[in-house]
């Protein structure tokens, strides 16, 4: 295990290429970005709005993708009072049970800002089977919700007839995911590609379920993309200030909600993500002890890359608090798989990569590597 020499991106990111110098993908690109004409961008996307003309009988110039959370919400008050464009809002409903009253609040809140919003809810019986079943097979329960996730985007786009969609950031160059590049730096039609949606339905299906249980799962081809003109377009890429914090100071001033928890308790510095529902947590601390980096890390290396940050002061909170989960949370989470809190750190330990962590015989998680050195 390597880090970037400029931030704490570890090598272990899946799809991520370090450059000869010890530099990583993200940096890179901020690197690269130093002196863009972001004016130039914008007028790009001026240009993109321009060029493309609704079909008869559709009300929406594009899709956007939402939860209600910061980047959603600054995405669509950006291109609706910016550009005059009048997106179509696009949520996949968690469940009741795992669906959080401030993720209401947030989206209720995108609503009375004046946007039309089509909500997809798939049916809450699979929806937590396959968590149980991704949890039991991969511990990632959200290896399926993920997919529904990205998946209503484009289904809707297509039942709709709406061939624009606007997405946040970029995987490939804000992130690191080199497998989703495009054409151009705004060019999202590879999304399909990232890791999240590498595993596809086939485990679904060989665990009993049926193609119709499964279509809220199914991301379109690339032949219904072509044959449609279906294009994703990063706006992330057209932002110069585009970062989680950023984001949530922009939304925040139109409504957001943000949590009230501590970082100790989720690993997230300023409460800003994953505001619909309280599973997160739990999949990012699983996250760190595979791949040895968490949600904090991904604050951190944006406050670094944006000279916010030092990266000695970035490894203290990362040492502190990226395996952060509160244990009710934990709690939560294993009385709706319906599993014991024992049986949840079996799973969890058996799944532990164990070059880069050891596990003491009172369960303890501790760390191999040296935060910001690595092995």
């Amino acid at each position: 295990m390597k880090y970037c020499c400029r931030c704490l991106q570890p090598d272990t990111r899946p799809n991520t290429h370090f450059s000869e110098s010890g530099v990583c993908p993200a940096c890179d690109y901020v690197e690269a970005i130093k002196h863009v004409d972001w004016q130039e961008r914008i007028d790009i996307l001026g240009d993109i709005f321009a060029s493309r003309k609704r079909k008869p009988g559709v009300f929406h110039d594009c899709i956007i993708g939402v939860s209600g959370g910061k980047d959603s919400t600054r995405q669509a008050m950006w291109v609706r009072d910016k550009f005059g464009i009048n997106p179509l809002l696009v949520c996949l409903s968690y469940p009741p049970e795992q669906a959080t009253e401030r993720g209401m609040a947030n989206l209720s809140n995108l609503i009375e800002l004046g946007f039309d919003v089509v909500v997809s809810a798939p049916a809450p019986a699979t929806w937590k089977g396959l968590k149980r079943d991704g949890f039991a097979q991969f511990t990632n329960s959200f290896r399926s919700t993920e997919l529904a996730l990205f998946s209503a985007v484009p289904q809707v786009a297509l039942r709709y007839g709406i061939d624009l969609i606007l997405w946040g950031e970029n995987p490939a160059l804000q992130l690191g995911d080199l497998k989703t590049l495009g054409k151009t730096g705004y060019d999202g039609n590879n999304l399909r590609h990232m890791n999240t949606l590498s595993s596809g339905t086939q485990w679904m299906l060989d665990a009993g379920y049926t193609p119709q249980q499964l279509l809220p799962y199914q991301y379109p081809q690339s032949e219904a993309f072509i044959a449609s003109g279906l294009q994703i377009i990063y706006l992330g890429w057209f932002l110069g200030d585009w970062s989680l914090v950023n984001n949530a100071m922009y939304s925040c001033g139109d409504g957001l909600e943000i949590r009230a928890d501590r970082v100790g308790n989720t690993g997230d510095l300023y409460g800003v993500t994953a505001l619909d529902e309280d599973f997160t947590p739990i999949n990012q601390m699983i996250k760190y002890y595979k791949f040895g980096f968490g949600r904090t890390t991904d604050y951190v290396n944006e406050e670094i890359r944006l000279g916010r940050l030092s990266r000695d002061d970035g490894i203290q909170l990362v040492a502190q608090f990226d395996d952060a989960c509160a244990p009710g949370y934990i709690a939560k989470y294993c009385d709706y798989l319906g599993i014991s809190v024992d049986a949840f750190w079996a799973q969890v330990h058996a799944a532990t990569n164990r070059r880069l962590f050891d596990i003491q015989a009172d369960g303890r998680i501790t760390r191999k590597f040296q935060v910001g050195v690595g092995l």
